[in-house]
């Protein structure tokens, strides 16, 4: 069995360039992969195409990454909670091209699944259909949409085996599954790295075909990108 276990971060991401188009998993603040998110503000890596539902936040997650202007174009279907983001993308600092969050999810699975394109009916009639070819189904009008063509995959998973097979924990089962396999080269960051033949079968969610690198993250801080409470009475 081949073992994809890599030493560090370091190792994983090895062969992200200047100019490269790279998804990362996760919603919101939840199941992003903290520590190759990091390593990519350390490497200084510039004029980065991100693929990522939204952009975290202005002190953490992708909006590192935004502050040190390192992402020249945002494919994403939410601005959130992200005041530089939006800053940016209005000042014309930054392309973003706004996708809705279905089509989005739909266009990594069809990068996965090999399928080249797809017709679907959201966003037809609306500035997401310009220039796009549209065709009649069962009198519903479709747009053609394209799978994603992605240089790396970043996803961060809850626990995994040295062979690549992942298990997602809890709303972290977002993005990162359909993102996995989804480009050239995908990279898993674990909280648990386990030997292979450990996990339950019936437990995992992405087999490791469709990981290239896999190795255990440390330190997450896990942060919520709104906390709302209430006085105990």
């Amino acid at each position: 069995m081949i073992n994809k276990r890599v030493n560090n971060v370091q190792d994983a991401l090895q062969g992200i360039e200047n100019g490269m188009t790279v998804m990362l998993g996760g919603f919101g603040l939840c199941g992003i992969p903290e520590n190759c998110i990091a390593e990519l503000v350390k490497k200084e890596t510039t004029d980065l195409t991100c693929i990522s539902n939204n952009a975290g936040v202005d002190d953490f997650g992708l909006g590192l990454l935004l502050q040190k202007r390192q992402i020249k174009k945002m494919i994403s279907s939410y601005v959130g909670e992200n005041a530089e983001f939006e800053r940016q993308m209005l000042s014309g600092e930054l392309e973003v091209d706004l996708i809705p969050q279905g089509t989005l999810a739909e266009r990594c699975r069809a990068a996965q699944a090999g399928i080249p394109a797809f017709f679907t009916p959201a966003g037809y009639g609306t500035e997401v259909a310009a220039g796009k070819e549209v065709r009649e189904f069962n009198g519903k009008m479709h747009i053609m949409e394209h799978a994603f063509n992605a240089d790396f995959a970043i996803v961060k998973a809850w626990k995994g085996d040295t062979a690549g097979n992942l298990i997602f924990k809890g709303t972290a089962r977002n993005f990162n599954p359909c993102m996995s396999g989804a480009a050239k080269i995908t990279v898993a960051e674990v909280e648990e790295l386990v030997e292979a033949g450990t996990l339950d079968p019936n437990q995992i969610h992405i087999p490791g075909i469709f990981v290239q690198r896999i190795f255990q993250g440390e330190k997450y801080e896990k942060r919520i990108e709104q906390r709302t409470v209430r006085e105990r009475k």
